[in-house]
């Protein structure tokens, strides 16, 4: 049995983060129900689709759960996703404060009816402060929050990350605010607001540049492939493709010399210790380029592995998902669709020796689930699901 085998959850959230969130839930035993409107998830249109007509998007968080459509604009589908509330121990939406309260679900109001519920929201900048009400999308705050200002070459143009990391990210933090907010309950009885945010997410990601400008003033700028703290750490290009390679100590430094057969580099008083090295990094750097582009990348890469230096191949995703050490790490795995075909998608970012593991069905078709979650969450007889849906309730 899964470690959240028996926990019920509503995920209303769209996109990326919160759907990421509630798959990983599912992962881990949590029954989710997807409960979109007529039009469903809008990342359900995004291209690339793959061979069951859905998008890579959507396909990618939204293993493991349910399908139920309501139209919102109905009073009877408001009715019937306040009484899935009521029996439920996770509610999760990225709604704005104002569409909240209109939707009847304020955290406020849905803890009262049921004190138990743990209410998870994901914003674009954060629950208080000027910006509250602001929307937000991972590119948006990839700039706002300075991640884009430490992206790219230094005097070029910003540099989107091309992964979508701050949504992504916030998916991982608001698993963990749940977890911890259910952890919490069985000693309290009571559940809570959970809050998370691509600015809280982004602002925390900034990490060791966000503390070096607090206390020494110090901002980052673009290093390319590089950092600015050490030196040598970055991409050099070779013959046939691109190393990453690095040093970020003084053995390593004398081991990254060696395996460029140049130990007269090793004794240079000017490279002499990282600090000399990263304020000679004008004068090291084009010399390492030059001996790099010398030979092809498995060249360097065997002299480098023997001698224990920090390196790595640039990758392309094919290459990345095809590797068996990603493989021996469970991190390509499969999940079924509705026809009973087996899809592949990622795998979970952490694991658990029990109680553990993926879940076994892929993303829901738009409303798949509909009828049989009205009928085991509320008890709803196959008569008045028939009336509603007439009624246009599903859509």
């Amino acid at each position: 049995m899964k470690v959240l085998h028996g926990i019920r959850v509503v995920d209303l959230s769209r996109v990326l983060a919160g759907p990421h969130c509630a798959q990983l839930l599912a992962d881990f035993g949590a029954d989710v129900i997807k409960v979109e409107g007529p039009g469903g998830d809008e990342n359900r249109g995004w291209p690339p689709h793959g061979p069951d007509g859905q998008s890579a998007n959507f396909a990618s968080v939204n293993r493991g759960k349910r399908g139920l459509v309501l139209d919102m604009k109905r009073p009877a589908a408001r009715d019937i996703l306040l009484r899935l509330v009521r029996d439920a121990d996770v509610l999760i939406h990225s709604f704005l404060p104002d569409t909240a309260a209109r939707l009847g679900i304020s955290q406020e109001r849905l803890r009262a009816d049921n004190p138990r519920l743990v209410v998870a929201t994901i914003s674009g900048y954060g629950a208080e402060g000027p910006l509250a009400d602001k929307r937000g999308y991972d590119l948006m705050v990839q700039a706002f929050a300075g991640a884009m200002s430490t992206t790219g070459t230094p005097g070029g143009a910003p540099i989107r990350c091309g992964v979508s990391f701050i949504d992504m990210s916030t998916g991982i933090s608001l698993y963990a605010g749940i977890v911890t907010a259910l952890l919490a309950r069985m000693t309290t009885g009571q559940g809570t607001w959970v809050r998370g945010s691509l600015l809280e997410t982004a602002v925390s990601l900034l990490g060791y540049h966000a503390i070096a400008w607090m206390q020494s003033g110090v901002l980052p700028v673009p290093q390319g492939s590089g950092s600015g703290h050490l030196v040598p750490y970055q991409a050099f290009q070779c013959q046939d493709g691109y190393i990453l390679a690095g040093a970020p100590n003084n053995g390593a430094w004398t081991r990254f010399c060696d395996a460029l057969e140049w130990p007269e580099l090793s004794a240079d008083p000017r490279f002499h210790g990282n600090v000399a090295r990263v304020d000679n990094r004008e004068t090291l750097i084009p010399m390492l380029e030059e001996r790099f582009g010398q030979q092809p990348v498995s060249y360097w890469m065997e002299r480098f592995e023997t001698r224990s230096v920090a390196c790595s191949p640039l990758h392309t995703v094919d290459q990345v998902m095809a590797h068996p050490q990603v493989a021996a790490n469970a991190m390509r795995v499969t999940a079924r669709d509705a026809d009973g075909v087996d899809r592949d998608l990622v795998g979970t970012p952490f694991k658990l020796a029990d109680g553990g593991g993926v879940a076994e069905m892929a993303a829901p078709q738009l409303g798949a689930d509909t009828d049989a979650v009205l009928a085991d969450r509320l008890g709803m007889p196959a008569e008045e699901i028939g009336r509603l849906r007439a009624a246009g309730v599903f859509g």
